[in-house]
């Protein structure tokens, strides 16, 4: 497989991740990281031996063919646009956008220029994720009928010194996290058909926990507390909570309901984790971790033991890029994902379920061998 070259417009924290992880895959090659604050992308170049440029400079660069954007969300679609305008595939952290007609805007472009547009998030791609998708699709807990999904705690503005972009409009919990869970939810059921959703904000303004500004208040302009009914196509009904109005809880992440048993599932935010599987008669087994490549513990965070294996989702899109084939996180199964969230948002204004405009396929599952095949 050649090497594609590879761009970074962004060179904020997310960044380290994507250039300490990148030399990990095959056909991936960092040429050049860029922003708008030169001083941050000079830095972050002499860090990982690459080029530092503009953004015009990147953009107009020979030698970058993919350029990821690392950018805050409210700069996604523009950034991602020029990108496709300068005749380069692009690969987006998430949100993609924030609203469809956003959305279908890159659509239509990249469409009208050969380009691929693929988006974060890509840790459904895990090993302990994989896994329960295997379990699923050999139908060990039979026919999903409902499933929860949650996220929940008390927000970024504890240990953020900067949080006022968290609660804006585009951001929150649904458009913040809710992308790792809907990403999931489409890699087990496929695409939504129609959701449901009540939403609301505990307090008008937050209080910054850290940094300098320890103490100062901030406003709260979009829902911070979500409760979703998403009903798949599938026939499967998934009640969808994504909060930062709670200060404790003991819900699992995920937790499926079939026919023939349940199953539990780790955080989608992570690689990795514990599967759990019970039958009828309620016995609980823990799922021997199989031997995939994206479930192996490569980081150390917060006295954690993770498996990071962000920049997985570009490598296959490379990889799909160069064999004809459909990429994992492809802008079909990101623009449905942008649907939902947003679907979620205008039912909890509007208070009327919302029947989707998109859809998408299940992503083809990711076997170790497959898997493997992505690393160098």
């Amino acid at each position: 497989m050649a090497n594609l070259g590879i761009g970074i417009i962004g060179a904020g924290n997310i960044s380290t991740s994507y250039l300490r992880l990148a030399p990990l895959f095959k056909g991936l090659e960092v040429r050049a990281v860029a922003d708008l604050n030169m001083e941050a992308a000079t830095a972050r170049a002499a860090e990982f031996n690459v080029k530092a440029q503009s953004v015009d400079d990147l953009l107009a660069n020979k030698d970058v063919d993919v350029v990821i954007n690392l950018t805050i969300p409210d700069a996604h679609y523009a950034v991602t646009k020029r990108i496709l305008e300068a005749g380069k595939h692009a690969y987006s952290e998430k949100p993609l956008v924030l609203t469809l007609d956003e959305g279908k805007t890159l659509r239509d472009l990249a469409a009208s220029k050969g380009l691929a547009v693929g988006c974060a998030p890509d840790t459904f791609l895990g090993g302990a994720h994989q896994q329960a998708r295997a379990i699923l699709d050999e139908g060990r807990i039979g026919t999903i009928t409902s499933a929860v999904a949650c996220v929940q705690n008390h927000g970024p503005e504890g240990w953020h010194p900067s949080p006022e972009f968290f609660f804006l409009p585009g951001a929150g919990p649904m458009l913040d996290l809710g992308p790792y869970y809907v990403a999931n939810l489409i890699n087990f059921l496929g695409p939504v058909r129609r959701v449901g959703a009540i939403t609301s904000s505990q307090t008008p303004t937050r209080t910054i926990g850290s940094g300098a500004r320890a103490g100062q208040e901030i406003p709260v302009k979009t829902p911070t507390n979500i409760h979703a009914l998403l009903e798949f196509h599938s026939g499967a009904v998934v009640n969808l909570t994504t909060s930062w109005d709670v200060w404790h809880h003991k819900r699992n992440h995920f937790e499926f309901y079939g026919t023939e048993g349940t199953m539990y599932m780790p955080d989608p935010n992570f690689f990795g984790g514990t599967v759990e599987v019970a039958d009828k008669a309620g016995t609980l087994t823990t799922v021997e971790p199989w031997d995939h490549p994206f479930g192996v513990i490569n980081q150390h965070h917060n006295g954690r033991d993770l498996a990071n294996y962000r920049t997985a989702g570009l490598a296959d899109m490379v990889a799909a890029l160069q064999g004809g084939r459909d990429a994992r996180c492809s802008l079909e199964r990101t623009l449905h994902g942008v649907d939902v969230m947003t679907a979620c948002l205008t039912s909890g204004e509007t208070g009327g379920f919302v029947t989707l405009t998109t859809t998408c396929t299940r992503p083809a599952a990711l076997s170790p061998d497959e898997a493997r095949a992505l690393l160098r």
